[in-house]
């Protein structure tokens, strides 16, 4: 399976445009970037090529460190996705 096959390859791309975009924005460089996120400039080298099939945590951190949002719910969604569930389930 190629990259561009894997389901998770196109997040990856775009979360690594934002960050470029917002690591421009704030005037920050891979290497500050990494202390920030403790890591190494390696690894956000590997984000920003939009490769890394990256994990919850690493996503976190990279919010934290950008102040920015990828993942976002709340309640309302959550509860939606519950009802869906529930009315799925009583078809059955």
């Amino acid at each position: 399976m190629s990259q561009e096959e894997k389901p998770w390859f196109n997040h990856s791309q775009m979360i690594a445009n934002i960050m470029s975009a917002r690591m421009k924005e704030l005037g920050m460089t891979q290497k500050m970037l990494a202390e920030k996120m403790n890591c190494t400039q390696q690894y956000i080298s590997k984000i920003l090529k939009g490769r890394e099939n990256l994990s919850l945590e690493a996503i976190s951190k990279i919010e934290n460190a950008l102040d920015i949002h990828f993942l976002q719910m709340n309640s309302h969604v959550l509860i939606s996705i519950t009802i869906k569930k529930i009315r799925y389930a009583s078809t059955k």
